[in-house]
Parts: structure tokens; sequence; C-alpha cells
């Protein structure tokens, strides 16, 4: 039986005209509809030039490491608002070349805060939890934890919150973990990745040792619409409320979507070869609901998810319905064949 939906009470308004950026990715990607269907044409978004498929209403071809591109988007729009959620979080290519994660994750928000200067913009920028080695086997950071990454895409990430809290004070950060949502190309997204594995009848390797804090993009586009409402300058961390590995997250998708258990594997990090470790979670945030809904998918052991009570039949649309969308929200979401439809247009 689904869970209730729960009334969520009314958000304040934002100031608009309102500008997302990074909507290749999965948070962005969410936040688009969600601000479109809230906000209409009052709501842009810019992707970069080899993204042809992120077409639609307010979406516009420019990258934020385009500062003259930028400067005139911001003069003929007057954006009172952006949404930063732009950034490369593929570890092994920001490892390969530090010079790229250093342009897309730092020189465009070095842009962003030049093009605003001297404009009244309330700016929210999207962080990661794994500014977090995990050195410390704890987990569970705060605020005043001092950052410790272990890979190029953390060390970035961590320069452009550095950037933020010296140039724009007024400025909030927020530290997320995993988004759970739709994403645009079928695989760039936890759930997408894994569950394309799965359905190819192809094996996955998952890590018992990297834990994270995920979190619904329902949720997740809620709680930037009452921040960006709101004047909250600094550095917050916003992770999910329920802790999970990587490895417990695919026990999950496969499961839930009646996968053949005999594909999931698991190991320690530090077998998966000579990539640096990527470990770290971030305190919950109290609005969120946890990821996933229902505690009866979350696993109990390694084993769980070989265990399939009679009557229990996973799908393809039972992940659309729990993992993907939380039930509790829809009330004030796009509903999900909006979300089907796009994708299937991008291919």
């Amino acid at each position: 039986m689904p869970p209730p939906i729960v009334h969520v009470p009314p958000i304040q308004p934002i100031p608009l005209p309102l500008l997302i950026t990074g909507i290749s990715g999965v948070a962005g990607f969410n936040a688009l509809p969600y601000f479109r269907a809230r906000h209409g044409s009052a709501v842009h978004a810019i992707r970069q030039a080899d993204n042809w498929q992120l077409n639609g209403p307010g979406v516009v071809v420019c990258t934020a490491e385009d500062r003259d591109t930028l400067e005139r988007l911001f003069d003929q729009y007057q954006f009172r608002s952006v949404l930063d959620t732009a950034g490369n979080c593929a570890l092994k290519s920001c490892e390969l070349d530090p010079a790229m994660a250093w342009r897309i994750n730092v020189e465009g928000v070095e842009n962003l805060l030049a093009v605003m200067r001297g404009r009244e913009t309330r700016f929210v920028h999207l962080s990661i939890d794994l500014v977090y080695g995990g050195a410390s086997g704890v987990g569970g950071h705060v605020e005043t934890d001092i950052p410790d990454p272990v890979t190029q895409y953390g060390a970035s990430m961590v320069a452009a919150e550095q950037l933020i809290l010296a140039q724009m004070p007024t400025a909030t950060t927020l530290r997320i973990s995993l988004p759970m949502g739709i994403s645009f190309n079928g695989h760039a997204g936890a759930i997408d990745w894994i569950q394309s594995r799965f359905k190819k009848g192809k094996p996955a390797t998952l890590y018992y040792d990297e834990v994270r804090t995920p979190t619904f993009t329902d949720c997740l586009n809620e709680l930037c619409e009452t921040v960006l409402a709101r004047d909250l300058p600094g550095l917050y961390h916003a992770g999910g409320g329920r802790r999970l590995s990587l490895y417990q997250i695919a026990q999950i998708v496969n499961r839930v979507g009646g996968y053949d258990p005999n594909l999931l594997h698991g190991c320690p990090r530090i077998d998966a070869g000579p990539m640096p470790p990527r470990a770290g979670d971030v305190l919950g945030y109290e609005p969120f609901d946890p990821w996933p809904l229902e505690e009866h998918w979350v696993p109990t052991h390694r084993e769980w998810h070989f265990e399939r009570p009679a009557g229990e039949v996973g799908s393809n649309a039972l992940i659309e319905q729990g993992l993907y969308r939380n039930q509790r929200r829809t009330i004030h979401h796009a509903p999900a064949t909006f979300y089907r439809r796009e994708r299937m247009l991008l291919h």
C-alpha cells in the first residue's frame, strides 16, 4: 500500500526570474520541470552546447565557463535568483583531467559570481558530501568539520565553496549527497546506472564501505525553493536522514526491480583499484523524507536482496513509483509520466 500523501506547508515566493544551471545532472534535470511547473516562463536554464538532446521551454545554450554569454543572458532576463546545480561529478574523468574538473567545478562558479557582482541576485549553490574523505570512519559530518577531500572532484568542490564564501557571503551553499531521481541520459544517476546494468543482465559491483545519505529529488526541489525564498547566508549540510552504503543502495534497486540477485557484487573500496577512495556522508535535514520511503525496503544484511517473499514481485514500474519519486510529495510535482516522456524524447 502506498504511503499517504502529506500536505506540505506552502512555500514562500522566490525572487524571479530564476536561472538554473547544470540541468544535465540529476539535481538540475529534476529541478527544471519542478520550477517550471510552479513559476512558468520566469524559469530559465542553461546547458552546454554538446548536450544537444536537452531542449525544451526555457533552455538556453550556454556554459557557465562562458562569461560573456552569461553576462548577456543576465542583461536580457535580469535574473533575481540563481540555482547552481552544475559540476562534473565523474570521479575518474576528474582524476584523469584535473584541469577539466577545475574549469567546470570552479571557474564556472567564478564566472557566475563575477556576473552577479553588483546585481541583486539570490544565489543558491549545490556542493557535495564528497568534500570529506571519510578518513575518520565515523561519518555524520557537521558544517564545522574541516573538509579533507581525497579526489580531484572533492577538492574542486571545496575550492568552489571557498570562492563563494569569500566573494558572495550572502549566498547559500548546500552540501547534498546522492540525489535520487531520473537522469536525462538514462545512466547518469545512481539508480539509473545500477538499473542499466541489471536490465542488460550485466553484473554491478558496489562498495560496502562508502556510505551516503541519499535524498529524493522531490525533497531536494522543495528545499531549494525554501532556501531561494529566504535570506539564508552560509554553508549547510543537506543530506537525507537514512545512511546507506552504495552496496545497500544497489540491493534496493535489485530487489525492488525484481532483477537477478546474482548480478550484484560487493567489495571494499580499497579493492576497486588505484582510484582514490570516495567516502563521506552528511547529517540529515529534518524536512527530508528518508530514501527509500518504506522501511521494509531497507537492507538488513548483505544477502538481503536474495530474499523474495511469496507475493513480492519487483518491476521497473515499482522503481519509478517508489525510488525515483516520493509518493508523499507528488502533489507538489510534475507527474512521473512527465519525466518518462522527457527521457523518451531525448533518445
